[in-house]
């Protein structure tokens, strides 16, 4: 069932006439959306842009969109997202997916204008494979660091340069505002400190390696505990997952949170125990609150990735959020959590705010300067494509 609706969803995309299949965006899963959402309601209100969302999530907040201009298509995620990719027709291409042609979803036969939009602050050259963003035409930059290294990986490769777009980052703009909207806890004189675990994935994730010690740490220590485990987590360790769920679920200090596309979390919490993840910005950036970092070893996805000489910005920005431990310092814990909480002040506000300022671009606006860059891109498509016309009827016109 899932499969056939895949396949119709494709078809309908497919049988669209061109000119609405000017801008279209791909969305792997709900985690993509606050990404997007900020560019796409841009589109919709400033520039009355009608546009086409692909979706490998039924439930995606995009397909849910009620605005006429949207075209939602569920396309799956197997063999009928392969063939859509491979045949896709459209002008600008919209995707926080890394990783075009090297991995499943590869480049079209057609002509497209791949863009991509960043979807975590973090570096781009050490937890990403070295060829994630080599296909792209385009890349929306979150900060400074990525242009730096994008430029950097295409030096030392020998690549042509792509274009290189200032852009910012959505989500951290989506729960700013969400604090703005008073959104954010306040923690009571009784209430004990609210720590949220958010770490990346992999063998040498925090959950996947010392998920149990952590949450049996900061729970022995009064502090009340909202694990929010990656996707990939999710995927790849759910047993995991449930050895934790099932020591600790019945605890009133416990909550699971499996909702990675919600703020919620990140705004009830008062400090952030994370690994190497990019949430760990997000929190710091948005919330102006500290981060304890777990000194698990780093996620390298790109084993090359010191060849570039530069440091990337998810371990250079630590000490400017917060405090990190070693993981033979888990009993220590509790204390330094207190500690970061009670002395949170104006110069620790500063010092995240200074970094914020430094790290990413346009903050707060992201999703308007986007969605006027893509406008720009789908105005310059089809100027090249009425000026190809022009010249084929001209040589025509020449051959009678």
């Amino acid at each position: 069932m899932r499969l056939m609706d895949a396949w119709r969803g494709s078809r309908r995309f497919q049988s669209l006439p061109a000119e609405a299949r000017g801008i279209v965006f791909y969305s792997e899963g709900s985690f993509s959306w606050p990404h997007l959402e900020p560019v796409i309601l841009s589109l919709l209100k400033d520039h009355g842009q009608s546009i086409c969302y692909l979706a490998s999530d039924r439930n995606d907040p995009g397909l849910k969109l009620d605005d006429g201009r949207v075209s939602g298509f569920f396309v799956g995620d197997q063999v009928t997202r392969t063939m859509l990719f491979r045949t896709l027709q459209a002008e600008v291409l919209v995707m926080t997916t890394p990783d075009l042609q090297t991995l499943q979803l590869k480049r079209s036969v057609y002509p497209v204008s791949y863009v991509y939009i960043h979807h975590s602050i973090v570096s781009s050259h050490m937890v990403y494979r070295q060829e994630a963003f080599d296909h792209f035409d385009e890349i929306f930059c979150a900060g400074p660091h990525h242009v730096e290294e994008i430029r950097a990986a295409e030096a030392l490769h020998g690549l042509p340069e792509k274009r290189l777009f200032e852009h910012g980052y959505g989500r951290l703009d989506r729960i700013i505002a969400g604090r703005a909207q008073g959104l954010q806890r306040t923690r009571g004189p009784d209430d004990p400190i609210s720590v949220l675990v958010a770490p990346s994935w992999g063998p040498d994730g925090l959950l996947e390696t010392l998920g149990d010690e952590v949450v049996g740490a900061l729970i022995d220590a009064g502090l009340a505990v909202t694990v929010r485990p990656h996707p990939e987590t999710k995927r790849r360790s759910a047993n995991t997952l449930k050895e934790i769920r099932s020591r600790f679920g019945s605890h009133e200090r416990f909550v699971y949170d499996d909702n990675i596309s919600s703020a919620e979390s990140l705004l009830g919490a008062d400090i952030m125990v994370s690994d190497w993840s990019g949430a760990a910005l997000d929190f710091a950036f948005s919330q102006e609150r500290p981060v304890v970092f777990v000194d698990v070893p780093r996620k390298v996805r790109n084993p090359d990735y010191h060849r570039l000489g530069l440091e990337p910005v998810e371990v250079s920005v630590r000490a400017e959020l917060g405090a990190v431990v070693s993981p033979d310092q888990l009993g220590e814990i509790g204390a330094v959590i207190r500690r970061l909480a009670t002395d949170a002040n104006e110069v620790a506000v500063a010092r995240i705010r200074t970094a914020r300022d430094r790290l990413v671009f346009n903050v707060g606006r992201s999703g308007s300067v986007g969605a006027a860059r893509l406008m720009e891109l789908l105005s310059s498509r089809r100027d090249q494509q009425n000026e190809a016309v022009a010249v084929d009827d001209l040589r025509r016109q020449q051959t009678v």
